[in-house]
């Protein structure tokens, strides 16, 4: 039992197999993906009984959720700090990028293919509205134009439709041009990443960076 906000022994031992847990379930999802997982293989691999482990994570869901919870946060973390720093929608984009490249796994289990019969928890959906509260904010009208985004091709048609589905970007009140701008952020860079990272510019002789600055210098004002 926790006294005055200190760790018991007992307590770090849990956390400390918890932590244990989840690299091995990380090691699992890169051999075989998400849907591979199985509490019973790690359990084997940790010389525990899979009762034993179910003391630690109820479930496979719940396993999943804690790493899911746990890749949301890092890229939460990652576009706060550089939002931080007054960075435009090329360093954010750069940072997205970067945190990608790092963990590979990590960003597909949060924008890769669903894991069959998994259903995440609210909060989880709290905190991807949370990253997308940066662009929203870089995607403000600053008085000049994104070639290509801007200049002369404004999405009239889009920007409407959006004014009137926004819940995903929760209560933040862009307008409907800092609406758009922002989800072709998102969706154009996330087209890329998940392209480069699944291998399918390889052999296309081209340099996955220099289409994503390309997208990036589009998108930004």
């Amino acid at each position: 039992m926790t006294v005055a906000g200190k760790k018991t022994p007992r307590d770090r031992y849990r956390a400390q197999l918890r932590a244990e847990i989840k690299e091995r379930a990380w090691e699992q999802i890169a051999a075989a993906g998400a849907t591979g997982l199985s509490l019973n293989a790690i359990a084997k691999q940790m010389g525990m009984s899979g009762p034993a482990l179910y003391r630690y994570f109820a479930s496979r869901d719940d396993l999943i959720t804690e790493l899911i919870r746990d890749a949301y946060h890092s890229l939460a973390d990652t576009i706060r700090t550089a939002a931080a720093s007054g960075a435009d929608l090329a360093v954010l984009g750069h940072a997205l990028r970067a945190w990608a490249l790092d963990d590979p796994q990590r960003y597909f289990l949060i924008y890769g293919t669903p894991v069959p019969g998994y259903q995440a928890p609210d909060d989880i959906t709290a905190i991807a509205s949370e990253i997308m509260e940066a662009p929203l904010n870089t995607a403000q009208p600053t008085g000049g134009s994104a070639p290509g985004v801007d200049a002369g091709h404004r999405d009239a048609r889009l920007e409407a439709h959006l004014a009137q589905h926004r819940q995903w970007a929760a209560d933040h009140p862009a307008p409907p041009a800092a609406l758009r701008r922002a989800l072709l952020f998102w969706t154009r860079l996330h087209g890329i990443l998940s392209l480069e990272l699944a291998g399918h510019f390889t052999g296309m002789g081209l340099d996955p960076a220099e289409l994503y600055d390309n997208e990036l210098r589009h998108l930004s004002p």
